[in-house]
Order: C-alpha cells, then structure tokens, then sequence
C-alpha cells in the first residue's frame, strides 16, 4: 500500500483540483493570492526554512504577518513562506516535490489528505519535539487533533481550522417570532415559515448551504451515522444517508432550502444571506468575519440542528515537517513558536477568525475578550465538542469524488436516492479494496 500512495495521491489531487475550481470544495472561502511571495532570501548566519501554504487574500496577509513576526523574533532561523495555491494544489505540488526530492521544510495540510502522505512516511514524527518543547496532545483541543496521529506517530499539528456552523438572520426569525432551530423538525419548521413565493416564484428561500460534502457529512452524522465504517471497507451509513437526502428534497420542493449551483456555490450564498433572500445557511467558521461587516441585521451563529445527536466534522489545514527536510531542529523552532508565542498563533486567530488551536489560547485574555465582543465566534469553538471524524480513510479524496456525483445525482438531477446510494456505496467500495 504504501508503494503506491504517491501515485494515487497525484492523481488524486488532481482531480480534486479540477473539481475544487468549480465549486469551492476545499471547505473554505475561496483562497486568492494577495502579496503572497516568497521572503527574501535568509541574512547570513541564519538557517532558512521553507513553508509551504494555501492562504491568499486576507489570510495570506495575516500568515505572511505570523512568519515576518517570527523572523523578527530570532537571529538563527529564516522562514521562507510561499503561497502554493488551493489546498489541492498545495497537494499536487508536494507530491511532485517529493518525488523529486525539493519538497519544503514544512507544509499546510488540508486535514483529510494528512493520512496520505502519513502512509507514505514522508511526514516526519514530531513526537520527539513536543518533548524537548514540554508540549503534549493535551494542549491541544481534542476536536482538532482527529487527522494528527497516524500508525502511532504525530505528523501534524491544527493551524488554520474550522467547522460548519449554522448562522442565523435572527431579525427575519424575530418577526416571523421565531425561535432559533435546535432540531432538525425545528429547521424545518423555521425554514418553511420564512418562505416567501409570489406569482409561482420564490421571493426568498429559508436556508442554504454551498455544495460540498462537509454539509451532508454533517447530517450523516447528526443522524448517528458513520461516514466509514470501523473495518474501513464500506461505508458506514444507510438508512441515515436516505434519511438525510430526504430530508434535504422534501425541504428543497417547498422553497424551504435553496440549493445553489455547483460553481462558486459558497459566494452565491453568502450573498443570498447577507441580502436577506435566505434567513439561515450552513456555512463554515471561516466566513464569519466577512458577513459581519456586510450585514445590516442581527446576525448570529448557533450549533448545526441535530437530529440523534449534535455532530459536525471539522475542516481547514494542520501544519507537518517533512521527513525529508535538512533542517528539522530550524523547523520546529518555527511551529513550537506559532504554538505557544501570543504573537505568533494567537494573534493569528485573533486577524483570521480561524478556531483557537490550542487550549492556551482559548484561556489567554484576548480571547476571552475577542468572544465576550463576539460571541458568534465562541459559538464555534464550543461545538468542537461534537467534532466526528468519520471520514477518516486513506482513500477518502477518491471516495469524495464519488460522493459528489451522489448529490449531483440526488441534489440536482432528482434520481431516486436509495439508487444514487448504491451506486456511491459499490464505487466506495472498490476504490477502498484497491
């Protein structure tokens, strides 16, 4: 198995490359170069270190500020961060880079591709460093630590991260005199209510989510579903999958959601959301900031509705060394400082709006000071504690590809759904047995 994951990987990543730039899987808002060049190369006597991340835009700006404040810090090492594009093409490059032996020092991992490369041991183990640093998996929230150790090794560590979360246009719920939904029989209560349909047309829809697999994961797993099963041979998940996709349908045909087109899905509802034709949507952590700046009603945040249980998957990049560096020691001395420096990762969070990453942060006093201004983001990391990793396999990004062609199937095409899922499940399947 392990022979053959650089391979897989590639094309793997490919594929989602190709997918991700119509229609904005990768989980977050889309990522777009934004002064994001390489630094200058390192003063004499300093050790430079390569950092490879996904991070345009303002959050390219504000990691381009994390590593600055690090060099300025020290006179021994110099991080060289360099913007790689989308965290699949991030992907791509480093497998290409391994294969050719110039891969960096370090590298920003979407979570779920973490276990690839773990199988191909090119990440190196930094259990070792965590102890010279008197650090521990303890420091560290328990729901962002689900794609961190593979075969007994720590070979990643939380950075940029984040969860699905419900936010809510509360002044079209206060005048409807409705409360915020806790329940899946409550989102569709609350969702059909704020429907708007004038001459056959619908004026404004209840809620929506972009198109990405992270939403009916989610449900999947509200439902008590698991999206693998515990052998890592099928799918783990039914009668929750037909149960979830019913319900999604059943709420589509009555305006009471509003599923959006495919391509550039996540700014289409933003949008709708910001200018009040949806009152709810399913979106990420990461988008929180932006729509408090635009919005012109009270805007809050609330748990994903659950249905058995509260559960959502988790999202955005961890942080690893790679085994092949020459420089590890210079390398760490870089990720022990973001992990424990106020003005390395804390401040980081505080500019970007991604989720603390260490319990530290979360009892620093900007923290508590920044959720007690707003709150919405505390809302966030308080539902950690129902973080599920469910779709934690080696095989996932390939199985993803599947999992999408099931909700176009279903989502778009209106193709029965126990059909759509056996066609999903006998694809999982043999892509899981190769």
């Amino acid at each position: 198995m392990k022979k053959r994951i650089p391979s897989l990987l590639l094309a793997t990543a490919m594929t989602s490359s190709l997918l991700a730039a119509c229609s904005g899987t990768s989980q977050e808002p889309a990522a777009q170069p934004s002064g994001n060049t390489p630094s200058a190369p390192a003063p004499a006597g300093k050790t430079t270190v390569q950092f490879w991340h996904s991070l345009g835009g303002k959050n390219g700006d504000y990691i381009n500020g994390l590593i600055q404040r690090f060099n300025e810090s020290q006179d021994k090492v110099e991080v060289v961060g360099t913007f790689q594009g989308s965290y699949d093409e991030t992907v791509t490059k480093l497998q290409q880079a391994v294969a050719a032996k110039t891969a960096p020092d370090i590298t920003m991992l979407e979570r779920a591709y973490v276990q690839m490369f773990a199988e191909s041991e090119v990440l190196e183990d930094l259990t070792p460093y965590m102890a010279k640093s008197k650090l521990t998996v303890a420091d560290f929230p328990e729901g962002l630590m689900g794609h961190s150790t593979f075969d007994k090794k720590l070979v990643s560590l939380p950075l940029n991260r984040s969860t699905p979360i419900l936010h809510v246009n509360k002044t079209m719920l206060d005048e409807k005199g409705l409360a915020i939904p806790k329940t899946w029989d409550e989102l569709k209560q609350v969702a059909n209510a704020l429907v708007i349909k004038e001459n056959g047309e619908f004026k404004r829809y209840g809620y929506s989510m972009p198109y990405d697999t992270w939403y009916p994961i989610a449900m999947i797993s509200e439902a008590k579903g698991k999206f693998f099963n515990d052998e890592g041979t099928s799918l783990g998940f039914q009668e929750e999958g037909i149960k979830t996709f019913k319900f999604l349908k059943e709420l589509q045909g009555t305006g009471a959601l509003y599923y959006p087109p495919a391509q550039d899905s996540g700014n289409i509802v933003n949008q709708m959301f910001t200018s009040g034709k949806i009152g709810m949507m399913f979106q990420s952590t990461g988008v929180i900031g932006s729509l408090k700046d635009n919005v012109k009603f009270d805007y809050v945040t609330a748990y994903m509705p659950m249905d058995q249980v509260y559960a959502n998957p988790t999202g955005g990049a961890n942080v690893a060394i790679m085994a092949g560096s020459q420089h590890k020691d210079a390398a760490w001395e870089f990720i022990n400082w973001t992990m424990t420096d106020p003005k390395g990762g804390l401040k980081f969070i505080l500019d970007s709006g991604y989720l603390p990453f260490t319990k530290k942060m979360t009892e620093s006093q900007e923290m508590k000071d920044l959720w007690a201004k707003e709150p919405n983001r505390k809302v966030a990391y308080d539902q950690l504690q129902y973080a599920v990793d469910t779709n934690k396999h080696v095989a996932w990004p390939q199985v993803m590809q599947e999992f999408f062609k099931m909700i176009q199937a279903v989502m778009y095409d209106n193709k029965d759904i126990g059909a759509s899922l056996d066609t999903f499940r006998k694809e999982a399947e043999r892509i899981m047995k190769q």
